[in-house]
């Protein structure tokens, strides 16, 4: 059943699934750590008594000696044990379980003023512990993935490949069984809008439904995988943790170059460079032998920092800040790593000191960058036209003589030479000014070592980040690429695998697709291709009154995958489906339509100037991304700033979207461009015509009382219109300018209206 109500199809989520989400959370521990101790005896360290200790103790008797209260350290057992604190084998004899259960106030832990009191539940586990032992071990994510052997089910004939397995195996746990496969309709649409971004044509649609081969769903994955807007659509997602925008942020917020970068991107994934070598050549490629002009631009990654060309200001400031972020960003993307609190101390809740912050700051502090306004060093490029799908010939390339038209300079990395290297010393509380020990470039102790052999440069770490025994990279790459399928990580903190992170879901699944990532050369379109081919992702989404009790927030992944699009794909959908998408690849960024003023700029009299033509309407990732006023519609569904690394969008649902989505001038042109579509299919058939304004937007057919409903607005508005020539005139034109054919403009106009309210149908703007 259709709702017309965008408002209220938008604004959908309650207080009531909000809290179920914390249900699930805490469902999906409490099973798998019931499992653990059915299994083991003493309770698991890394899953159940860690995160007690970390949540409750670490911050004050943590890593942290800045902050250390009475001398105590409970994440180190010697320490522990020493102190007292920890009597193994004779809880009573504890002063932890002393204090955690102090009827006195002004003992008791944790303090009164923190809010936070230990449950029954958690008391029990830490006495049965220490009565056994009190054994430690270290952190889940710090031990390298193994890959685990298939969990035994019932029911193997519906696994398809290896992760269903393991999704079936904590489903039968749970006492649940996995919904049967999506219908082909929507099971296209999931697929085609998960892998390029964009929805399936009719054409794509019907081709598949009919297929009645028995490879008919892989052929349609392989076709998606090869298709250059795959590479756009994950490109998207790599620029937020590239932080890539089209100006230098901060108050002048001045324009830059550095869309090649984007460009480099989304061709690198579509010939699916393995991502080791991605990572190699986006973090040190200038340091690779003899690099190419390609590998060059790569480094781009870490020149999206910002840069303060303010009159005034110190440059040495903003370059370190600039080099904070490097740190930060690589620790984050690679390694699902907090670091920035060691920038002034050492971290409260892991073993990462301030230290080992500025070892890892001094890989990134012998750069050629520093805050100039010429964003020097730089890399001259020529500027191509972009070429249609049907960043054009595959050999040609943007220093080609024929696709020539300017140049211009993007900025990349370059390595300072031997006789002008930084002396890197740790900033004390982060001041830049107030230098203190001298370190050398090397990795955090909990880690890996850096190897001897190894440059102790950028490409070095790079190395080191993509070395088979380093225990977090591909575990924090799969679960990213999970996370797009599914809407949530198998670690739900997909920023943070750290002690403060959630525990993942399906801890055996995530280490297998670690490993077999790693085992098949880092290909991410492997990666891909497993996870939209397991009978895991092609579930129906469809809730039971079950389900929503037992597994409300899909943790199980008890369904298939259900959630809003991101503002891109939102974006790209309405053009695509109203047939305005250009399908243009690559080149300098686009200004398509927004509303008056939001660009005000102090320091310029640049403006925001509407792309004409088919620039109008490319895809979302061409947008230009100001820092300081980033487009609007897009950042009304969540959208980054660009500012900082953006690890995941946290999806919301607001007033503002919605307003967004039903009058923003780019969706209303959608909607008068769809209503002119509709009018061409048919010229006398209104229920042929309303079936199709509903397979043109949801790719699949409409009901019966579906098509009544469009056949009731649609009759509605045109009452309406005929009444009322300019507003007809005006709804049915205001954007997209006259029809080139002759409508009955009142017709045109209903269509109109019904096309926007297609376009914002809850059903429309999730998969």
């Amino acid at each position: 059943m259709l709702g017309f109500s965008p408002e209220r199809n938008l604004i959908r989520r309650s207080r009531e699934e909000l809290e179920n989400h914390v249900a699930a959370l805490v469902l999906v521990t409490i099973s798998w750590t019931t499992a653990v101790s059915a299994e083991t005896s003493p309770p698991d360290f890394r899953f159940e008594i860690r995160p007690i200790l970390s949540k409750n103790c670490f911050s004050c008797h943590g890593p942290d000696e800045g902050q250390r209260e009475a001398d105590l350290r409970l994440d180190v057992r010697d320490v522990a044990i020493d102190s007292g604190a920890i009597v193994p084998g004779m809880p009573d004899d504890s002063e932890l379980i002393r204090r955690i259960t102090s009827n006195d106030s002004a003992e008791r832990m944790p303090p009164i003023e923190t809010g936070r009191q230990l449950t029954t539940d958690e008391i029990a586990k830490l006495k049965r512990w220490i009565a056994e032992g009190a054994p430690y071990s270290r952190h889940w994510a710090y031990e390298p993935p193994q890959r685990s052997p298939l969990p035994r089910v019932s029911h193997t004939e519906w696994c398809r490949n290896e992760i269903d397995f393991f999704v079936l195996s904590r489903l039968e746990q749970a006492g649940l069984n996995p919904e049967p496969e999506a219908d082909r309709y929507r099971l296209i649409r999931r697929v085609t809008l998960d892998l390029t971004g964009l929805p399936p044509t009719l054409e794509e649609v019907d081709g598949f439904v009919n297929d009645d081969r028995p490879d008919a769903y892989e052929r349609v994955v392989d076709r998606l995988l090869a298709s250059p807007a795959y590479g756009e659509h994950w490109a998207s997602k790599w620029l937020d943790l590239a932080r890539y925008a089209d100006t230098n942020g901060y108050e002048t917020d001045k324009r830059r170059t550095i869309w090649p970068f984007r460009d480099w991107v989304i061709e690198a994934l579509n010939r699916d460079l393995p991502f080791d070598r991605f990572t190699l050549e986006q973090l040190a490629g200038d340091l690779l032998p003899n690099p190419t002009r390609d590998q060059l631009i790569a480094t781009a990654f870490h020149r999206n920092t910002m840069v303060n060309d303010e009159g005034g200001t110190d440059d040495e400031e903003f370059r370190v800040a600039a080099v904070v972020d490097r740190v930060n960003t690589t620790m984050q993307v690679w390694m699902g790593t907090t670091m920035g609190c060691c920038q002034c101390h050492s971290h409260k809740f892991d073993p990462l000191s301030q230290q080992e912050f500025y070892q890892l700051f001094a890989f990134f502090n012998q750069t050629a960058d520093a805050d100039r306004s010429d964003l020097e060093p730089t890399l001259a490029i020529a500027i191509v036209k972009s070429a249609s799908a049907e960043q054009r010939n595959s050999s040609q390339t943007a220093d080609s003589p024929a696709s020539a038209q300017d140049s211009n300079k993007t900025p990349i990395m370059q390595e300072l030479p031997p006789d002008q290297k930084r002396t890197t010393q740790i900033h004390v509380r982060g001041n830049f000014l107030d230098k203190g020990e001298v370190v050398t470039a090397d990795t955090p102790e909990v880690f890996p070592p850096f190897p001897a052999d190894t440059p102790g440069n950028r490409l070095g770490l790079a190395k080191w980040l993509v070395a088979r025994n380093n225990p977090l990279t591909a575990r924090v790459v799969v679960n990213r690429h999970w996370e797009q399928f599914f809407g949530s990580g198998i670690v739900l903190t997909s920023e943070d695998f750290g002690s403060q992170g959630m525990l993942p879901s399906h801890p055996e699944l995530l280490d297998w697709l670690a490993v077999d990532l790693m085992e098949n050369g880092w290909s991410l379109k492997h990666l891909a291709k497993l996870i939209v081919m397991s009978a895991t992702y092609r579930q129906s989404s469809r809730m039971t009154p079950e389900k929503r009790a037992a597994d409300p927030d899909n943790r199980l992944i008890s369904r298939g995958p259900k959630g809003r699009l991101t503002a891109e794909q939102i974006r790209d959908q309405a053009l695509a489906v109203s047939g305005l998408l250009s399908r243009k690849i690559g080149g300098s960024s686009v200004m398509p339509p927004q509303p008056e003023g939001v660009w005000q700029m102090v320091y310029s009299d640049d403006r925001w100037r509407t792309s004409t033509g088919e620039d109008r309407y490319r895809r979302g990732l061409y947008t230009f991304w100001r820092r300081t006023s980033p487009y609007p519609s897009a950042m009304a569904l969540d959208a980054t700033s660009r500012e900082t690394c953006a690890i995941r969008r946290i999806s919301t649902n607001t007033s503002v979207a919605a307003f967004a989505l039903l009058n923003d001038p780019v969706y209303v042109e959608a909607a008068q461009a769809l209503a002119r579509r509709i009018m061409e299919h048919s010229q006398v058939d209104l229920k042929a015509r309303a079936d199709f304004a509903l397979r043109c937007v949801l790719a699949r057919p409409a009901t019966a009382k579906e098509i009544a409903q469009i056949v009731e607005l649609f009759e509605s508005e045109k009452s309406q219109y005929q009444t009322d020539d300019d507003s007809a005139i005006q709804i049915a034109t205001s954007e997209l300018g006259p029809p080139k054919k002759s409508y009955h403009m009142a017709e045109l106009a209903a269509w109109t209206v019904v096309s926007n309210v297609l376009l914002n149908l809850d059903e429309t703007l999730a998969k």
